[in-house]
Formats: C-alpha cells, sequence, structure tokens
C-alpha cells in the first residue's frame, strides 16, 4: 500500500518503465519519462525555497506539463493547487492569494500569465515551466511527507461569493484511489479518460488511480470535446476503455454523438458522477451502447466518492438511478429533520459521512468548515468526525440510497416545503424537455415562486402552456413553476456542471419584458 500519491508513479516506474503513462494527440510518455521529469521540477522547486507543505499553484490545462508539475510537487513535499486557466483573472489571483502559493508550476503557453499572477506575493517566489526544467538532475528524490500532510487543496464555489479551498490530505486521497482502481477494475491494460479539468476532483481518478494500475491516461484533445461526434470519433481512435465524467457530456454523446457508427467495443466502463443523470437520457445513452458497465458515484468534493452504484443494464427511463451504498471503509447515514436516523424506505433525511477520505476542512476557514465536519450525532464515543453533506436522500428496502435534492434547495411554498430536485425530476419527464432546471424567486406573500429555465430538443418548440400542463400531471399545484423560461443552452461552471448559482442571481426570468431570451412567460 502507498502511503504518499508520488510513491505511486515511482512504484510504476520501476514496476513497468516503458509502459505508455500519458498519451496526448500523437506523443506519448512513459511511466520513466513521467518520474524522472517530474524529479527534475521537484529539484527546481525545492532550489527556489519551496518547503514541506508549501502551496504550489498548477496553471495548465490537464495535459503531460501538468501531471509532471503536480507530481513534481508533491515529491517535493508540497501541496498543489490546480488554477483554472480559464478562470477570470481576478478569480484566479483570489486562490493563489488565498493558498499564499509564492511559485507556480505553468505549461510553456501560460508561463507569462503565471508570472503575473506571483507578482505582489508576500514572499519572493517565481514559475517552473514544467517541460523545460533541464538543468536539474532526474535521479530518484528521497521521499518527502507523511500521508496526513495535504497532498492537494481545491477550490470549489462558496456560497459567500468567494472560492473556498477543500484540503484533501495524502491519506484521504489515498482511500478514494486505492477504492476506485478495484472498484474500476484498473489494469495496466486501460486506457483510461475522463474530461475533467485539474480543479474538478474528478480528474483524482484518471491521475492517480490510473497510475496505480500501471494503466494508460489519455488525454482529451482541446477541441475534441466540442462536439459528441468528435468524442465519439476519438473514443474510437484512442480505444478508451474506461471513461469518467459528468452526465451532461454523457447526454450529449447519447443524443448526438451517432454511436451506432463507430466502433466503441473497447469501453467496458462508464462512469458518471458530479450530478443527477436524466433517467430518460441513461437509458437512451445505455439502449445506444449496451455493453459497458455503468455505475453512478456519488461524493462532494469534501468525501471524494463515498457512495456507489452499477445501473442493471435495463433501464426504463422512469425514476432516477440511486446513489447506492457506502464504498469501502466508508459510513454512510442519513439524519432527518428531527434528529433521528432514517431507517424506514421513504423516509427523507441529510447524508452524512464517516471514513478516511474525508478532507482536512476548509483552508483559512475553521468556522466553515466547523459547520460541517461535525462529532457523530449517535457515537459520542467517537474521537473522530463526521461531514455534513448538506444532499436529501432517502433509504430504498435493499438498503441503497437514493438522492432527492440539496437541504439548502429546499424552499417553502404557501407553506408547504417543495424540494427542487421533485419539481425538475417532473420536467424532465416531458419528452421534449432537454435540459432543465429550477431555482426560487423570492416572493414576499408566497416565500418563493418558481422559475424553470429549460431547453427544448431540438426541432421542438415549446410552450409554456404545454409545460404547466405536463408538470400539473406530476406535481401539486404549489409545486408547478410560475415562470417558465426557455433558452438554447444552459450556463455551465468550469467543470461542465449547470451554473445554479449563477441562474439563480439571474432573476431575468422574473420579468417577462427580459430580453435576449427564446422566450419568456407566466
Amino acid at each position: 500500500m502507498a502511503y504518499l500519491l508520488q510513491r505511486l508513479l515511482t512504484e510504476a516506474a520501476t514496476r513497468q518503465p516503458h509502459r505508455a503513462a500519458i498519451a496526448s494527440g500523437d506523443s506519448v510518455m512513459t511511466y520513466e519519462e513521467l518520474d524522472r521529469l517530474s524529479n527534475k521540477v521537484a529539484r527546481a522547486l525545492l532550489r527556489m525555497g519551496v518547503a514541506s507543505g508549501d502551496r504550489v499553484g498548477i496553471l495548465a490545462p490537464k495535459s503531460a506539463a501538468s501531471v509532471i508539475g503536480l507530481y513534481g510537487v508533491l515529491k517535493a513535499g508540497a501541496c498543489y493547487v490546480p488554477l483554472d486557466p480559464k478562470a477570470p483573472l481576478q478569480r484566479l489571483r483570489y486562490v493563489v492569494r488565498d493558498s499564499a502559493a509564492t511559485v507556480i508550476v505553468a505549461d510553456e503557453t501560460r508561463a507569462a500569465q503565471a508570472a503575473e499572477l506571483i507578482e505582489g506575493a508576500e514572499q519572493p517566489g517565481g514559475v517552473v515551466v514544467a517541460t523545460t526544467v533541464t538543468a536539474e538532475s532526474a535521479e530518484p528524490m528521497p521521499e518527502r511527507g507523511i500521508e496526513t500532510d495535504l497532498a492537494y487543496i481545491l477550490y470549489t464555489s462558496g456560497s459567500t461569493g468567494t472560492p473556498k479551498g477543500v484540503m484533501i490530505s495524502h491519506r484521504n486521497s489515498l482511500a478514494f484511489v486505492e477504492w476506485a482502481a478495484a472498484a474500476a477494475g484498473l489494469s495496466e491494460e486501460d486506457r483510461v479518460c475522463s474530461p475533467a479539468p485539474l480543479h474538478f476532483d474528478l480528474s483524482v481518478f484518471d491521475i492517480f488511480s490510473t497510475c496505480l494500475a500501471g494503466a494508460c491516461l489519455a488525454v482529451v484533445p482541446d477541441g475534441v470535446a466540442t462536439f459528441p461526434v468528435t468524442i465519439a470519433q476519438w473514443l474510437e481512435k484512442e480505444r478508451i476503455s474506461v471513461w469518467y465524467s459528468v452526465p451532461s457530456v454523457l447526454t450529449l454523446l447519447g443524443c448526438y454523438g451517432s454511436l451506432p457508427k463507430f466502433d466503441l467495443s473497447h469501453l467496458r466502463t462508464v462512469i458518471f458522477a458530479g450530478e443527477v443523470f436524466p433517467p430518460k437520457y441513461l437509458a437512451r445513452l445505455m439502449a445506444e451502447m449496451p455493453h459497458p458497465r455503468y455505475f453512478n458515484w456519488y461524493g462532494p468534493t469534501e468525501t471524494n466518492v463515498c457512495t456507489a452504484f452499477e445501473v442493471p443494464k435495463r433501464r426504463d427511463g422512469g425514476e432516477p438511478v440511486p446513489i447506492g451504498k457506502a464504498c469501502a471503509n466508508t459510513e454512510v447515514f442519513a439524519v432527518t429533520s428531527e434528529g433521528g436516523l432514517v431507517s424506514q424506505p421513504g423516509e427523507v433525511g441529510e447524508l452524512y459521512v464517516r471514513g478516511p477520505s474525508l478532507m482536512r476542512g476548509y483552508w483559512g476557514l475553521p468556522a466553515k468548515t466547523g459547520e460541517v465536519l461535525v462529532p457523530h450525532p449517535f457515537r459520542a464515543e467517537y474521537d473522530e468526525l463526521v461531514y455534513r453533506t448538506g444532499d436529501l436522500v432517502t433509504v430504498e428496502a435493499d438498503g441503497n440510497y437514493r438522492y432527492v435534492g440539496r437541504r439548502d434547495a429546499m424552499v417553502k411554498i404557501r407553506g408547504y416545503r417543495v424540494e427542487l430536485g421533485e419539481v425538475e425530476a417532473a420536467l424532465y419527464r416531458h419528452p421534449a424537455v432537454r435540459e432543465a432546471v429550477v431555482v426560487p424567486v423570492r416572493d414576499e406573500l408566497l416565500g418563493s415562486r418558481l422559475r424553470a429555465v429549460i431547453t427544448a430538443v431540438d426541432g421542438v418548440r415549446l410552450t409554456r402552456e404545454s409545460v404547466l400542463a405536463h408538470c400539473r400531471q406530476w406535481l401539486p399545484g404549489y409545486m408547478v413553476p410560475e415562470i417558465v423560461e426557455f433558452r438554447e443552452g444552459l450556463p455551465r461552471t468550469s467543470t461542465g456542471k449547470v451554473d445554479r448559482a449563477g441562474l439563480a442571481q439571474d432573476q431575468q426570468g422574473s420579468d417577462p419584458q427580459t430580453s435576449g431570451l427564446t422566450s419568456v412567460s407566466r
């Protein structure tokens, strides 16, 4: 068992030095090359004064250069902080300043931007370009750090409007990495891909679990993920065997990827996480591509993946799939609003998680950390903390948990409690609805009104009346959205998820006179 993430690489390079570690376009990097180049980066960082526990930014898309860089950071005993290359400059500056990073590892095209970001740091630092560190020795590095040291900090959107850094230690990450490699059945013959960027926790799987197995990480080239057909072409060409992404990518692939035209017989495992997969689109994907195994993995960034569910081969496109049962060496349980333990099917409660994969906390936010890492509510004798996910679930008769929505997405309308996810599920039952998001609009009299933002299936023009008539078949009157807005596409975050926070802040749907919309009506 590895106790530090960088040991995954050194062991793979010793075991199979000439096997492909990273495939990017027409270039292939072996494990030996990756190991030696990351040693050079580590020594360059140490020469610049990076000490154990320091935070080092990584400014590059997922690529050979960024993987070299992050392993170099870990070998130096430091903690890497992924910086989204597509993020606004002010957000990047905030992350660099908040994490107190004084050195940034970048690729060649972003070296100047990295230098600009590091200007004004409290301590002198600099920029390391991962692929041009040639003067340093490539000889093995002495191991630095222990398993409880921070490995990386992932910045996620904060409820206050500023990003918050999720602190993950080597031990936290390896608890997931080792489980995931086993759960996916990874071997050195696999070619693994996730289009998730480095600052999104899904990337931990294809970087580290792939390395543990000695498999090959395949990098999606720029532009390929833009069009579903090009994704399908690339999957065939690269003979990808394991794919891991958010459901929205797979939805587009199933609907518009022309999958029967391609030989995807090598794709044996499809894993999705991060959002609810609309049942009708999951059923369509499985019908178009029936041979892989499909897995729903669930877990906030703060927990890594903590539950998993293998989707049965036959899907009717009705109810969303469960999030499953606890992963190995993890405990999950649900707590009702009254503080009791959920034990009966259909009973709703907030999911709590206990186990070695839990984050250390939020960087520089002890009060915020204390709100979510709390003593075990039923076992006072435990001296470890459990994580409150804020996600509402029910437990089924077979022990699988089913996600029903967010605790903070529960709104009151005319005194009734309404879960936004339930309204969205009803909208997805409409055959012409491609995507749907429901957000609350504040109302002094009613508490909230519901606003549905919808994209339609290509070639279909939806009307407010048809949407409302459909909703009335599935929902009580107080749960039917009052505001229905149609758009050509939904806004997304840099990780590919629907930008719910942005839609909630954008109240243009509450005004029927708002311009720039395909259709807005009440």
